[in-house]
């Protein structure tokens, strides 16, 4: 069949470029063709081949011819581009638009920022020094460019007057400059001090005391467990002049205040507000400072000088884990020690000398009685420490303590249903004034270890809080205080003048007050004398501005302070400086406000 014969001779230079098939395979058998003889290709169907598929010197030859054109088109190009160029010297820029003359730059290759700043010679020391390069170093920072002199804040960064541009890396290194000038490294911060921690914890494990006491571990204190102590005042003050000046003067030297119109004006206050109310402040016997405290775990320390431009600064503070403070205050008369403590059984001594915080953790034959240490208070002798008992059987107790060892030394007891409400040292520290709840007032000498005398308040409706002023104006033999201030769950508060008592042959079982003062309307809180004993200072925690101030021997109420816009709040804390010529109130806002008590 000699058609099919010539379709075969055809198509084979077809088919030999396929892809051998098994259909392929069985089409070829059945033709009776084999492998081996097939027929060979000649020139034509070779170059035919070549045409339409290509080979590799083929294609080889044509890359090269294809880079070769680019570069002879790149080449014509430029040269067009400069004809243009010299054409248009001549014939000027009138006929261009203004937004084909210039361009913004954005892109990462414009100019070169760092070229064109000044690289200060303490940079090139440090890209020399690998070992320098701190972890955080952007490369970046080097292509960035700020300008000093445009921006005011920024102008105290200046070396120079002239000096305006300076690129990021260096621009860093002065903020932290200026910041470290203003905020310098702490003592614990400085590597020095890791050498002397481990001296001090050598010299502790090697001679340390058998005492009562525990020192805090490291779930009570913000400090760290191995060096629990905090800046001592030595160091505090040492670069302050202004500090170191005594803030105490004598009672007697200070003027006789008028009753009815008091000069009293309001200072800058203590910093800003803190994290939570104020429960407790305490001046300085010796130093224009502040203590104040609250639920937030927090003692600060602020100077008080309310001249700017930085008003009453914060010296130090000390955080304690865990505890909410609800009493803290200096022990005098040197002010060299801080007691405070909170809702625990236990307590913490902030020694200011050496900057050491003790924890006294019990008080040994007498831990079941002192459930809590919260309430607390000093003698004004400073030798002494009370402590209001959490039993209430048959009454209440006082514990006294030594302040020196903090072992316990007596117990108060008064006796009357709910316990104690409230106590206060005699001037002289040598006894204790114990008021119950139900207005039994119970006189102990510390010296006899006894009670001496025992009277009831009149009126008393749940009795909340006492006070003692005027020193040596009252009976030597109850610590020679004068007067005596009993709150009341009403608000009512009676005043009464121990040197009517003289005259009796023995202390009264029920006095009568020389004034009744009803200006309060809810349980009274605080009440606190002056040193001089010429003010009373009566407050309410339960109502916004429950605040009077009263004038002794008078015993008459300022009408014109506070007034309805004196900022108080919700008072929680009341304190007179040692010379009567301060006055400070806490509030719940965390707030403390000072006012200048002069005439």
């Amino acid at each position: 069949m000699p058609q099919s014969k010539d379709f075969r001779s055809l198509s084979i230079s077809y088919t030999d470029q396929q892809v051998a098939t098994p259909a392929y395979d069985a089409f070829a058998a059945s033709d009776g063709l084999d492998s081996e003889d097939q027929i060979e290709k000649d020139e034509t169907e070779t170059e035919l081949e070549k045409l339409v598929f290509g080979d590799d010197f083929g294609f080889h030859e044509a890359l090269k011819a294809s880079r070769a054109g680019n570069a002879t088109r790149t080449l014509d190009v430029v040269d067009s581009l400069e004809q243009e160029d010299e054409a248009g010297t001549g014939a000027g820029l009138e006929g261009i638009n203004d937004a084909d003359l210039f361009y913004f730059d954005s892109g990462p290759n414009g100019v070169d920022v760092p070229s064109l700043l000044p690289v200060p010679s303490s940079d090139k020391d440090e890209s020399q020094s690998p070992h320098n390069v701190a972890a955080w170093v952007d490369s970046d920072d080097e292509r960035i460019a700020v300008t000093l002199a445009s921006n005011t804040r920024l102008r105290k960064l200046r070396v120079t007057k002239s000096e305006d541009l300076v690129n990021g890396r260096d621009y860093t290194k002065r903020v932290r400059r200026q910041f470290e000038r203003l905020h310098p490294a702490p003592e614990w911060a400085k590597p020095s001090a890791a050498t002397k921690v481990s001296d001090r914890k050598r010299r502790r494990t090697s001679d340390a005391p058998d005492l009562s006491e525990d020192v805090a571990s490291g779930d009570d204190m913000s400090v760290d467990s191995d060096d629990l102590s905090s800046q001592p005042l030595a160091k505090l003050l040492q670069n302050t002049t202004s500090l170191t000046k005594s803030t105490t003067t004598s009672p007697t030297s200070r003027k006789k205040l008028r009753p009815e119109v008091i000069d009293i004006h309001r200072t800058k206050d203590i910093g800003t507000s803190q994290s939570s109310s104020i429960t407790s402040l305490s001046f300085h016997p010796q130093h224009p400072l502040l203590l104040s405290s609250g639920p937030s775990s927090t003692l600060f320390l602020h100077h008080i000088s309310p001249h700017p431009p930085n008003p009453n600064p914060l010296l130090t503070a000390l955080h304690v884990r865990s505890t909410a403070i609800t009493t803290s205050v200096f022990r005098l008369p040197l002010g060299d020690k801080i007691f405070f403590s909170g809702r625990r059984r236990y307590f913490h001594v902030w020694d200011l000398s050496s900057g050491r915080v003790d924890k006294v953790s019990r008080i040994i034959g007498h831990g079941e009685g002192q459930r809590s240490m919260e309430r607390f208070k000093l003698s004004p002798c400073g030798r002494w420490m009370g402590l209001v008992g959490s039993g209430r059987k048959g009454g209440g107790i006082i514990n006294v303590l030594d302040a020196g060892t903090c072992q316990w030394v007596a117990e108060a007891r008064v006796e009357g249903k709910g316990g104690v409400a409230d106590f206060e040292w005699w001037g002289d520290g040598e006894g204790l004034l114990v008021l119950g709840k139900g207005g039994e007032a119970v006189e102990w000498d510390g010296r006899q270890k006894r009670v001496v005398a025992t009277w009831t308040d009149e009126g008393a409706v749940g009795t909340t809080v006492v006070a003692l002023g005027g020193r040596g104006g009252g009976p030597k033999g109850l610590g020679g205080d004068r007067w005596v201030a009993v709150g009341s769950s009403s608000g009512i508060v009676n005043v009464y003048d121990r040197r009517k008592w003289l005259k009796a042959e023995s202390t009264p079982t029920r006095p009568e007050p020389v004034k009744c003062f009803d200006q309060l309307t809810t349980p009274t809180s605080h009440l606190q004398f002056s040193s001089d004993g010429q003010l009373l200072c009566i407050a309410s925690r339960w109502k916004r501005d429950a605040l009077r101030l009263v004038h002794l021997p008078s015993c008459t109420v300022y009408r014109n302070w506070p007034t309805s816009s004196t900022p108080l709040g919700r008072i929680t804390a009341v304190e007179f400086s040692l010379n009567s010529e301060m006055l400070a109130v806490g509030n719940e806002q965390g707030k403390v406000r000072l006012w200048e008590i002069r005439s």
